[in-house]
């Protein structure tokens, strides 16, 4: 292993960096961590939720799955998921300051996140704000971010309703994701403040195999 980069991203902050083609990503984590990518040599090809889930068939992916791009592209491969406590989610969006208020002002937190908050335990930015200031550098309006992968985020999902459910199941200490970029790449995640939990910091090593 030649590793390029290695770096922990601080708690309800962004990042975003350059993945050569054949390099692969680690992600460290026991918090919910939302991840994103775009074709380097043309930003407006990026991530797909919808199509991802259609080319693997299904909504929770792990090991030897694939991330695909709005133009059906095969981006990412995940090469190893250690985290055998939960599953990784493709329906949420990102959270976001906004969407934390506008919660506490409807009564929801308490069903949303499985407790009650004091004011100042509530974050006054999210995921949302977090990559749209990782990305700003790279010209890309937060408009343009496309709905995340959203690692250690383990939602219970009933196959009859659809109804889904927040949960507080994390990836244990020391679990990773690893994911191969299948082109060359912009790729930033946010190191969520994952209500349910308490946010962490995320730790993050690009190398060659």
């Amino acid at each position: 292993m030649k590793k390029i980069r290695e770096e922990t991203v601080p708690y309800n902050t962004g990042w975003a960096a350059d993945l050569q083609k054949g390099q692969v990503l680690r992600i460290t984590a026991t918090t919910t961590v939302d991840f994103v990518c775009f074709r380097r040599e043309n930003l407006k090809e990026r991530f797909d939720q919808a199509r991802t889930k259609v080319y693997n068939m299904k909504i929770f992916i792990t090991t030897g799955d694939k991330l695909m791009g709005r133009n059906n592209q095969h981006m990412m491969t995940i090469i190893e998921n250690t985290n055998r406590e939960g599953t990784h989610d493709l329906q949420k969006g990102m959270c976001s300051g906004y969407r934390f208020q506008l919660a506490k002002q409807e009564g929801k937190l308490r069903a949303y996140y499985h407790r009650d908050y004091k004011e100042d335990e509530i974050p006054d930015h999210g995921c949302y704000e977090n990559l749209s200031r990782a990305l700003a550098a790279y010209g890309i309006a937060p408009e343009d971010i496309p709905n995340p992968f959203n690692l250690n985020q383990h939602m219970k999902i009933d196959g009859a309703t659809g109804r889904m459910e927040h949960t507080t199941v994390r990836a244990k200490p020391g679990d990773y994701v690893e994911l191969r970029a299948e082109m060359n790449l912009l790729v930033a995640l946010s190191a969520c403040p994952d209500m349910p939990v308490g946010g962490k910091p995320v730790d993050i090593m690009i190398y060659e195999p």
